[in-house]
């Protein structure tokens, strides 16, 4: 089982900086209340719910910002409504855009979104467009460091998972979305600490960037998932580790 993705660990490391800033507040409160509203307020009996709850636990959100947003969803207390909206487009490069949005207003969000596609030499799609580039899976990372091997595999395809591939620093755990509930608790049951855990859009294959259209692909990104309404950003860009510590 193998596999490589430079494009993850971009994500990895982005990632922790959205927490320092503390933007991951909120997105996570969006998704509680949407969770809740399509799937009811019990994380027990709502898979999607049970997940998200988890994830705001993980960055220590007052257990009162979890409930309050979970009650908005259910209608016990009033809030703002959000819609969940995919936008799908290309990047400088022809790299592939997945763009998932929670919005109060459609217009407003996909005007802001066409303006920074465009003025990083990108455009927005048509639906389906380029998600047939993408696979919706369950997707856990781990530094190698933190797991073994052997154990990762044996308890990770024991719960469901389809493939253990190694991306350098870390074990990604891919799984049919599913089963990634059940291979997520394999995993934590090992004492293993997560790196990120998620059902992910992960691309078929890459596109390799350098140069400055890498440049202005990463500066795109960047801008997309710091947008308010943005919650998660998939792209198919594969990119040298010297264009990513040149652009941090």
């Amino acid at each position: 089982m193998s596999g490589h993705s430079k494009w993850h660990t971009i994500k990895h490391k982005k990632g922790a900086a959205d927490a320092k800033r503390g933007r991951v507040f909120t997105r996570i409160i969006k998704e509680l209340t949407v969770a809740a509203r399509a799937g009811g307020g019990d994380p027990d009996t709502n898979p999607r719910l049970r997940t998200i709850v988890a994830e705001a636990k993980a960055v220590n959100m007052p257990a009162e910002n979890i409930k309050r947003a979970i009650r908005r969803g259910t209608g016990e207390e009033p809030g703002v409504q959000y819609e969940e909206i995919t936008y799908e487009g290309y990047g400088p490069g022809g790299v592939a855009l997945i763009i998932e949005a929670m919005t109060d207003n459609k217009n407003r969000t996909v005007g802001e979104i066409r303006h920074l596609l465009t003025k990083y030499g990108g455009d927005l799609g048509q639906s389906n467009s380029v998600s047939w580039m993408f696979e919706k899976k369950g997707y856990i990372v781990i530094e190698k460091a933190k797991a073994s091997e052997d154990a990762l595999l044996s308890a990770a395809l024991d719960a469901g998972a389809d493939d253990l591939r190694d991306d350098g620093d870390n074990w990604e755990v891919v799984s049919a979305p599913d089963a990634f509930p059940a291979v997520k608790e394999a995993v934590e049951k090992l004492g293993i600490q997560t790196e990120s855990a998620q059902v992910a859009m992960l691309p078929k294959n890459y596109v390799s960037l350098e140069g400055r259209a890498a440049q202005s692909m990463l500066k795109l990104l960047d801008l997309l998932e710091d947008h308010d309404d943005v919650q998660h950003v998939w792209s198919n860009m594969d990119v040298d580790e010297k264009e990513l510590e040149a652009f941090a």
